[in-house]
């Protein structure tokens, strides 16, 4: 070999660990709590959808860490006629994935498609007159009357956000699913490199642009993005995570597991940390259209088995820091949270009166088809402790172990329970989803017009509206202890405590903010 050659050989060979290195570098690669079964994050309220959502779709306003909504996609807005007319502008350079410039009368359309799916946009919707595009940077809200909270909706971060998307796609049947992923957000979702149960790739949109001004908060401020790439592995083993985060493999796992947070916060290489105070508030969601949960007092029987600590325990092991109980229908330390009616949850549990008032309220022994994702640590937990409850006051309980996204996809099934109906399953809300009337979707009792479980209570929606209404901070108090009353009675479904939890990362990557996981702004030094 000449030596000319062999020495440009030898170079190349020297230098390819270097170009692995840098490819690496430009690469994040996460955990999600689950594997992404559903793209659209108007068609589910799963939390691993609307974190898929949040990277490839903006949003108009966005939340701080007060929960104090601010301009995002938009410029800004003016309010006018007493409160009754808004009109909100659009700020330069906002660009879809497709190359197309995002138009007011995408959004209309986005704000139209999510009012039809989400509890807090059903009520704008519904205070609403008209709203329109009266040109290409303008959105208009022309009310029935003053409704303040106006962008508070627009701007939540809970499911279901108020995403935007192209017109063409957003005049999509707010019931049928959108699959073609274009939004105008930080990343693109690289749809040709899915493998469902296994990776999810995103990867920096090029053009787009962050936000000039704004204090970087929650979902709030400028988006800045510093990975060419992302990559989600779904990962079911829970020492395979762990595992893969030592070694560095991995650098961000969303939701380690209780036994094996230890292990972890004794990496130096790794960092164990609460990242959302409000945590999170699981919760027993029954099936209120098909026996036996269409009967109220069949489902407040539970009231007398269910234990909060036990399951928080099972959650979140035994550090007190990571849960509180008793929760009630409101985030325990938030304004709305009261102690009203909680006593039901505290004290020895009654199986044998369990039983008495199972029998009292004319259970049969129907069939309840519990649906347990086995593949979901934290969820499975919730369910393995209820289920023994329910058990232990008399139920016949077919407990359906399954995996997390074929709960998400059945739990929207109204059949009958021989026809592949459901019964019942267990799940959590972030805590900001349960801070108040307006964005609690679980606490809705609009039936049919709800979400999976389709509860009805007149009582309760009479009560929401009064909230909406409410002149000060103390009324608005008073009246979420008529609710939280009321949904004791009724049970729309039965909470099971809150639980604060950690999230690890290698201890090299910073700029997370608090809250649900978001990609921008993140780093890795």
């Amino acid at each position: 070999m000449k030596r000319r050659t062999f020495l440009a050989a030898a170079a190349a060979t020297l230098a390819a660990p270097a170009v692995v290195r840098a490819e690496a570098a430009r690469v994040l690669k996460f955990i999600p709590q689950a594997d992404l079964a559903v793209l659209d994050p108007l068609w589910t309220t799963a939390y691993v959808t609307r974190n898929h959502g949040m990277m490839v779709f903006d949003q108009l306003y966005a939340v701080d860490e007060t929960f104090s909504p601010q301009p995002q996609m938009a410029a800004g807005h003016v309010v006018e006629d007493d409160g009754k007319t808004w009109r909100i502008t659009l700020r330069d350079g906002l660009m879809f994935h497709d190359g197309s410039k995002v138009l007011a009368r995408d959004c209309v359309a986005s704000i139209k498609r999510w009012g039809a799916r989400d509890a807090f946009g059903g009520t704008l919707i519904a205070a609403s007159d008209e709203i329109s595009a009266p040109d290409d940077k303008t959105i208009v809200f022309r009310l029935k009357a003053p409704f303040p909270l106006l962008i508070d909706a627009l701007g939540k971060p809970g499911s279901n956000v108020c995403v935007i998307m192209p017109e063409r796609l957003a005049q999509t049947d707010p019931f049928k699913q959108v699959t073609e992923m274009v939004g105008s957000g930080p990343f693109r979702f690289k749809a040709d490199e899915r493998m469902q149960g296994s990776l999810v790739v995103y990867e920096k949109f090029a053009q787009y642009k962050p936000r000039e001004d704004g204090k970087v908060s929650w979902t709030a401020g400028p988006k800045i993005v510093n990975f060419e790439r992302v990559e989600w592995h779904v990962i079911p083993d829970p020492s395979t995570a762990a595992a893969a985060l030592q070694t560095g493999e991995m650098e961000w796992w969303e939701l380690p597991t209780t036994d094996l947070q230890p292990l972890l916060a004794r990496n130096r290489d790794v960092r164990v940390f609460i990242s959302d105070p409000t945590g999170e508030i699981a919760c027993m969601r029954f099936n209120q259209v098909t026996p036996p949960f269409d009967n109220p007092a069949v489902r407040r029987a539970l009231l007398l088995a269910i234990n909060q600590e036990d399951t928080m325990l099972a959650v979140g092991g035994e550090d007190p820091a990571h849960h509180r109980i008793p929760a009630g229908f409101f985030t325990p330390a938030t304004p709305m949270a009261s102690d009203a009616g909680l006593s039901v949850f505290t004290g020895k549990r009654d199986y044998d009166a369990g039983k008495r008032a199972l029998e009292a309220a004319g259970y049969k022994g129907e069939r309840v088809a519990f649906m347990v994702p086995t593949d979901y640590p934290k969820l499975k937990a919730e369910a393995d402790v209820s289920a023994d409850a329910m058990v232990k006051i008399g139920f016949n309980v077919d407990y359906q172990a399954t995996d997390w996204a074929s709960v998400v996809a059945r739990r929207a099934k109204r059949d009958p329970i021989d026809k592949g109906g459901w019964s019942v399953f267990c799940t959590y809300w972030a805590g900001t989803d349960q801070v108040n009337p307006a964005v609690h979707t679980f606490l809705r009792g609009n039936g049919d017009a709800g979400t999976m479980g389709w509860p009805r209570s007149p009582e309760i929606e009479t009560l929401r509206t009064q909230w909406l209404d409410a002149p000060d901070l103390a009324s608005q108090k008073a009246i979420c202890e008529k609710i939280q009353l009321q949904a004791l009675k009724d049970l729309p479904y039965m909470p099971l405590g809150q639980n604060i939890y950690p999230i690890a990362t290698r201890a090299n990557i910073t700029g997370l903010t608090q809250g649900f996981p978001k990609f921008w702004n993140v780093q890795r030094t």
